[in-house]
């Protein structure tokens, strides 16, 4: 059953006196107006409809579960601080100031596992709809009239290693053995035992990383002799799943327990999904290896994270970023509006015309001045962007510029919206640092849009509760 927030006070603290003065006088500055601010009932609604979706009737059925209004404040403070799940159980067990942020008492706290299952379950539609509430709160407070609007594409990485072809194959080979292990010792040996590869495979990724790293003449030779036994290997050991998986659908396997049957589906779970994707990474080791493609249509870049994009975005220090491309789209005062993660990296010319409209749609205007970087410039972008209403657009324009577009560019109002435009980059970094867009540590393309979905409600926090006068 869902409730808002805890109902009758516990005896306990009827006689040890409430948590509110208990701490009356200690609590920082901030996180009074963050109490205040997360107080709002319909940020409380948001989260409620998401976690009634869980289950049919579970509005009304079954045992309390932990009340929305905890859920919202304890996953907010987490971000804010950058805690992991587990951090932040400890620090709001162990502090009578945390508990009165979070709304918990002298309650139990809801421990890691339970949090890492309300966040799954709040989800990034939940996110997005705590974010449009804060957008919203920022409104009616006047921080942000939607009169500007400014926007940039960054990149977030996934939580993976270098994506080198030999690290690939190695991970595929270590993670198919030890799934086929688990079976093989629930089902017993049928035929040929499983056969363990991890040092051979160990010892040629070795080989071929050293290889890699001298530049002689017979180095070449070295490489593709090492990377010949490593697919070898990993083909073997493909072979062997596609052998234990027949003999599971054959019947020639049966789990001996009951406790076996469950590690069974787990393990064929991951044989299953793993299969395809090694297959991938052997076919892109011999297009680029032995055929000299280095530009290989779909490349798998990690087995676990397998919608990881490479992306270039002209960074001296970091040439080529793994992840996911995310728009970034502010109003006045750095509060971030809109934010998207995309499936697939789209050319930046075609975000601008949809984000007017998204600024459009949240302020029900249309903004005066719109500023992006020149990837975002197309002369039809800018003549849309005007019969759309916009006054000014300040995007610089690109190849042959027109003595009229120069002109343009010279003027005070461009110059200006182009400074002010910088500060997207200043917010990007920020962001980055304080807020954990720099890497997700949530698995998949969901936890990708939900990690970059509360960094954007963490910076959004941090505006609100520490803007002057308030």
């Amino acid at each position: 059953m869902i409730e808002r927030r805890h109902g009758q006070r516990s005896v306990f603290e009827a006689a040890v006196g409430s948590v509110e003065k208990l701490v009356e006088g200690v609590v920082d500055p901030a996180l009074e107006r963050l109490d205040h601010l997360l107080a709002d009932e319909r940020l409380v609604e948001a989260v409620v409809e998401r976690l009634a979706q869980r289950r049919p009737r579970s509005r009304r059925w079954g045992r309390p579960g932990t009340p929305a209004e905890v859920v919202l404040r304890m996953l907010a403070l987490k971000r804010l601080k950058g805690w992991s799940f587990a951090d932040t159980e400890r620090e709001v067990r162990i502090s009578l100031v945390y508990r009165k942020v979070t709304r918990v008492y002298f309650e139990r706290v809801p421990d890691a596992k339970t949090l890492i299952r309300l966040s799954g379950v709040l989800g990034p539609e939940g996110v997005e709809a705590i974010n449009r509430r804060l957008v919203a709160i920022a409104q009616e407070a006047g921080v942000i009239r939607g009169r500007q609007a400014r926007l940039d594409t960054t990149v977030t990485e996934t939580n993976i290693h270098y994506p080198r072809d030999s690290s690939l194959l190695a991970d595929g080979v270590r993670v198919l053995t030890r799934a086929l292990k688990r079976i093989e010792a629930a089902t017993g040996v049928v035929g040929r035992r499983v056969r363990d590869r991890s040092r051979a495979t160990a010892r040629r990724a070795w080989e071929i990383s050293r290889a890699a790293r001298h530049r002689v003449r017979t180095a070449r030779s070295t490489l593709e002799r090492g990377y010949q036994r490593l697919v070898a290997i990993t083909r073997a050991v493909v072979r062997d799943g596609e052998r234990v998986l027949r003999e599971l659908a054959d019947g020639a396997r049966q789990a001996m327990s009951e406790r076996a049957v469950a590690m069974v589906v787990v393990a064929t779970g991951m044989v299953a999904h793993m299969l395809p994707l090694v297959r991938r990474v052997i076919a892109q080791t011999r297009a680029r290896v032995f055929g000299g493609d280095t530009h290989y249509p779909g490349k798998l870049l990690s087995l676990f994270e397998p919608h990881t994009e490479a992306i270039r975005k002209g960074k001296a220090a970091k040439p080529t970023e793994f992840g996911k491309q995310v728009k970034i789209q502010e109003a006045e005062n750095q509060i971030v509006v809109d934010y998207a993660v995309y499936a697939a990296r789209p050319p930046d010319q075609t975000l601008l015309l949809p984000a007017i409209e998204k600024h459009q749609a949240i302020f029900g205007r249309v903004p005066r001045l719109v500023a992006a970087d020149r990837g975002f410039f197309s002369r039809r972008n800018v003549q849309a962007a005007k019969a759309a209403g916009v006054e000014r657009v300040c995007v610089p324009a690109t190849g042959r510029v027109s003595e009229t577009e120069r002109r343009e560019q010279r003027r005070r109002w461009f110059r200006r919206g182009q400074r002010m435009r910088t500060g997207c980059e200043g917010r990007i970094s920020v962001l980055k640092r304080r807020d954990g867009l720099g890497r997700c540590r949530y698995r998949g393309l969901r936890g990708m849009e939900r990690w970059v979905g509360w960094g954007v409600v963490s910076n959004n926090l941090w505006v609100l509760i520490t803007r002057p006068g308030k």
